[in-house]
C-alpha cells in the first residue's frame, strides 16, 4: 500500500484467493477505460443477422410466387437470413397442406442460394420455415 501511495496509483486485488493474495499497483480509472474499449472493439467486430421477412397466403398465385422468390434470393446474396410463412385467415387453416407444399417448394427453389435452418412449422396460423445464406467461397 505503501507502494501504491507513493507512485500515486491505486492497489487492486487480482486473485484474492490465492496464498498469498495477488494485488497489483495499476492506475484503475485507465485500466477501466482499456476494458470498455476493447469491449467496444469485439462488439463492432461482431457480426449482425438481419432476418427478412416473406409473407405467402395458403392460395398464392404463380406470379406473386415467383416476385417473391426474387426478393428472397436478393436478400439471400445480401447475407440476410429469410423468414417466408404462410398466414392462414379465417377458415383457410384447414389448407395446411397446401402451406406447407408452398413453403417445401419455395425452399428447393432457393437450394442454391441458401440452406434449410427450420422446417416448416405450425405456430398459430403461420406456418414458418427459416433460410440462411449458403457461405460465400472467395
Amino acid at each position: 500500500m505503501k507502494m501504491a501511495d507513493e507512485l500515486e496509483l491505486d492497489l487492486v486485488e487480482i486473485s484474492p484467493n490465492a496464498d498469498p493474495p495477488v494485488c497489483r499497483v495499476i492506475d484503475y480509472q485507465k485500466f477501466l477505460y482499456q476494458q470498455k474499449r476493447k469491449q467496444k472493439e469485439l462488439k463492432s467486430k461482431a457480426v449482425k443477422v438481419v432476418v427478412k421477412e416473406i409473407r405467402f397466403g395458403p392460395n398464392t398465385d404463380d406470379h406473386d410466387y415467383e416476385f417473391k422468390l426474387k426478393h428472397a434470393i436478393k436478400f439471400l446474396d445480401e447475407g440476410a437470413k429469410v423468414k417466408a410463412y404462410v398466414f392462414f385467415k379465417g377458415r383457410s387453416i384447414l389448407f395446411k397442406e397446401k402451406g406447407e407444399i408452398l413453403l417445401l417448394r419455395f425452399a428447393q427453389d432457393l437450394e442454391e442460394y441458401g440452406k434449410v435452418e427450420q422446417l416448416p412449422k405450425l405456430e398459430g396460423k403461420r406456418m414458418i420455415i427459416f433460410l440462411s445464406p449458403k457461405k460465400v467461397k472467395k
